[in-house]
């Protein structure tokens, strides 16, 4: 048995960080239902993969989910989201705090219905009132973070272009929804899971922020040089690029001999980490030389066999068709109604040997599921036909 079987969770989550933290919980055995506006959510769209329009990140983060269409807006479309929050261990929304109470989803609205009810509420930049209605996507929390000021080239930041921050605000909230699960079983009440972008952010970029409040080195971007050690960047081969990852004396060591430059072990500007991230950019020279000569499968047999960490720079089409990550059980392909090929849903990123998650369903269609929800909560076929009719579902 599943982890979170006979956890109901109702997902009101939009694009990446509160849908992704519902799947999640999803894959662990709980019933997600996701709430969609009646004819699709705006985040259904983006990237579009499939006849219907439907986006690669809302079928990875919407998983594992039924959907039911509900205009919220209205008095009855309010009324049977009551009814479904009723039921729901776990209501997830990432939204502004002032949004949350228009809709009636702050946490103290939603105790008076349900008063063990646990709300995961992320944001872009938290709940103070300095910056609670501030508005944010992946990209502004990686920039006000730091996080983009080091990245890229003095004169050029860059972000990533993966979600990153979204990804781990997910993350976040559902091992917040967990320990509120956890504590709710010894003291029967529920709490308020907060997370956001900028918080989420900051943990990435801390290492950073502690060396500047500390030392006050003021560094600026080195594209893909790491300050702190070297060689430690990304190298041209022959057939492509590979990135390698020299820490500590001992791999110096072993770099050093690999590469056929003993003698600078004996160098006192190679003393430890810092000296030679110091001097990173002559030491990226002297791996860029031994690199030129090799192509990408020789110069990674070569460094693996001296335990030095190195790996390709893949693309997309690479990752897909790499044999080990296959093997590896990366992905889980479903078919999607429209798309001309299936979907290979990225597996969850933690595993349980006993009760491991699983992807047993596909994203859903904008309220496939509602008849069946709403007959759940005891509404009649004639019932349902009605709000239909009026555009409640």
């Amino acid at each position: 048995m599943q982890v979170l079987k006979g956890i109901r969770v109702l997902d009101l989550g939009r694009f990446i960080a509160g849908p992704f933290c519902a799947a999640l919980l999803a894959d662990y055995g709980a019933d997600v239902i996701r709430v969609d506006k009646v004819g699709g959510s705006e985040d259904r769209h983006i990237v579009p993969v499939s006849d219907l329009g439907d986006g690669a990140l809302f079928l990875q983060v919407n998983r594992n989910k039924r959907s039911l269409s509900l205009d919220i807006d209205s008095d009855e479309g309010r009324a049977v989201l009551r009814g479904l929050i009723a039921q729901a261990d776990i209501v997830v929304a990432n939204m502004p705090a002032r949004a949350l109470q228009n809709l009636g989803l702050d946490y103290e609205s939603l105790c008076k219905i349900r008063p063990d009810v646990i709300l995961v509420a992320s944001s872009a930049f938290g709940s103070t009132p300095a910056l609670r209605d501030r508005v944010g996507f992946d990209g502004v929390g990686q920039a006000v973070s730091g996080a983009v000021h080091l990245t890229g080239l003095a004169d050029q930041p860059m972000k990533m272009m993966v979600p990153v921050v979204d990804f781990g605000t997910g993350m976040a909230c559902a091992f917040g929804a967990m320990m509120a699960l956890y504590e709710r079983r010894s003291s029967g009440r529920g709490q308020e899971v907060g997370a956001s972008l900028l918080q989420t952010a900051l943990n990435f970029s801390s290492g950073a922020l502690i060396e500047e409040a500390v030392l006050q080195p003021g560094r600026q971007a080195t594209g893909n040089r790491a300050p702190h050690y070297a060689p430690s960047d990304i190298f041209r081969v022959q057939d492509g690029w590979i990135i390698v990852q020299v820490i500590g004396p001992a791999m110096f060591k072993r770099w050093a001999r690999l590469v056929g430059r003993p003698e600078l072990l004996e160098d006192p500007r190679m003393g430890d980490d810092i000296a030679r991230g110091e001097n990173g950019e002559a030491l990226s020279g002297v791996m860029s030389a031994w690199c030129a000569g090799l192509t990408r499968a020789q110069a990674l047999a070569l460094l693996e066999q001296a335990r030095i960490p190195a790996g390709p720079v893949q693309s997309p089409r690479e990752v897909l068709d790499d044999a080990a990550i296959r093997e590896a059980g990366a992905f889980h392909p479903l078919a999607y109604p429209g798309a001309p090929r299936e979907v290979p849903l990225v597996s969850p990123p933690s595993m349980l040997s006993r009760t491991p998650p699983a992807i047993a369903r596909r994203a859903p269609l904008a309220g496939e599921h509602t008849d069946a929800i709403l007959a759940e909560q005891g509404y009649s076929a004639q019932e349902i036909a009605g709000l239909r009719g009026r555009g409640v579902v």
